[in-house]
This record gives structure tokens, C-alpha cells and sequence, in this order.
């Protein structure tokens, strides 16, 4: 499986449903909460180009944020994303 990082911040609803969606698909994920690791905010906005939250990032590359993930998880896309 690819690995999944999650960017989050505190108090986020859709933080939250998007690490409670990975984990009911049995995906384990790295979280960077931007809230305790402002240094990381460079990093996601380099990679990403966003700052909102979360932000998805399989293998190195974003694929958004939760409606996104989402929207790949009901699509039936999320398997094929995270195949190693």
C-alpha cells in the first residue's frame, strides 16, 4: 500500500471525517497536524499549492481534501489509488 499522509488542524469536522473514513477502509496514514507543526504548512503548500484543511496526500501526490477523498472512496477509485 502507498503511503497516506492526512494534513489536519485542530477543531476540524472535515479533518476528522476524512481520518475516520481511511480508518473504517482499514488505511493507515501519517497525520501532520499544521496546528502543533506550522514548518509542515511550507511543505504542504509547496506540495499541494492549497492551505485549506485536510488535505490527502497518497505517495507524494495530493489528491485533495475530503470530498475528494470522498468522492474516490464511492466511486470505487480508492483500492486502485493506494495499490503499491
Amino acid at each position: 500500500m502507498k503511503p497516506v499522509t492526512v494534513y489536519t488542524t485542530d477543531m476540524c469536522p472535515f479533518c476528522n471525517s476524512a481520518k475516520a473514513l481511511l480508518k473504517k477502509r482499514g488505511v493507515a496514514f501519517d497525520e501532520i497536524n499544521l496546528a502543533r507543526d506550522a514548518d509542515s504548512r511550507n511543505q504542504l503548500i509547496e506540495l499541494t499549492g492549497m492551505s485549506t484543511f485536510p488535505q490527502i496526500v497518497i505517495d507524494g501526490k495530493s489528491i485533495g481534501g475530503f470530498d475528494q477523498l470522498l468522492a474516490a472512496d464511492r466511486a470505487g477509485r480508492l483500492p486502485a489509488l493506494l495499490q503499491a
